[in-house]
């Protein structure tokens, strides 16, 4: 379970505002990749957080609700064509640092889930595995889950052919059946969609 190891560690060198990052969405086919960005006050404890993957999605939906009323927070994303553009690891970084500097309260430091950090304006330290090892990083990880799975819930009114409601744009088979057969809609990242082209020469 996450705790505040690194957060307090950081407050003895001298850091005061200090955010957990994480996103969700790099692995879809479709849809933004958006990121989180929580600072929890000090001395604040949140009964529940983990991993956003770990929990149901009723458990982060009231965590959710919690982290949004007591936190100081921000949620930012890269689009599919910034995706397409900047490739998945540079929209990443992209929107954690929006979702920084969308902060109400500057942070001075940033846990990042991961092992790669780039282009960032304030002293950051990478966490593998930080969902689950931080509270501000999986503060974060839920706000990012929760936002993206809403998003696909819209692109799902917008695009019901391709069942978003179901998958939130990962790529299950019935998803890459759908696109193969209909073709690929605004919101699905162009360099994600290779095994359109190998299906059609499998047909030849």
């Amino acid at each position: 379970m996450p705790d505040y190891e690194f957060e307090n560690a950081l407050r003895e060198k001298g850091y005061k505002s200090i955010c957990g990052v994480d996103e969700a969405g790099r692995g879809p086919l479709a849809g933004n990749v958006v990121a989180g960005a929580v600072i929890i006050p000090e001395g604040l404890i949140i009964e529940g957080l983990d991993d956003s993957k770990k929990l149901s999605e009723k458990k982060r939906e009231r965590l959710y609700d919690i982290i949004t009323e007591k936190t100081i927070w921000a949620v930012a994303w890269a689009s599919p064509a910034e995706i397409d553009e900047y490739n998945i690891l540079g929209a990443t970084m992209l929107a954690m640092k929006r979702a920084i500097e969308a902060l109400p309260q500057k942070a001075d430091f940033a846990l990042i889930d991961g092992n790669r950090a780039k282009g960032f304006e304030i002293p950051v330290e990478t966490v593998v595995k930080g969902d689950s090892r931080s509270c501000s990083i999986a503060a974060a990880s839920i706000i990012a889950k929760v936002t993206r799975d809403r998003q696909c819930l819209e692109l799902d009114k917008k695009y019901p052919e391709y069942g978003f409601a179901i998958h939130k744009g990962y790529p299950t088979k019935a998803h890459m059946d759908a696109v193969i057969r209909l073709g690929a809609c605004p919101e699905h990242r162009k360099s994600f969609l290779s095994f359109v082209e190998r299906a059609k020469k499998d047909e030849k």
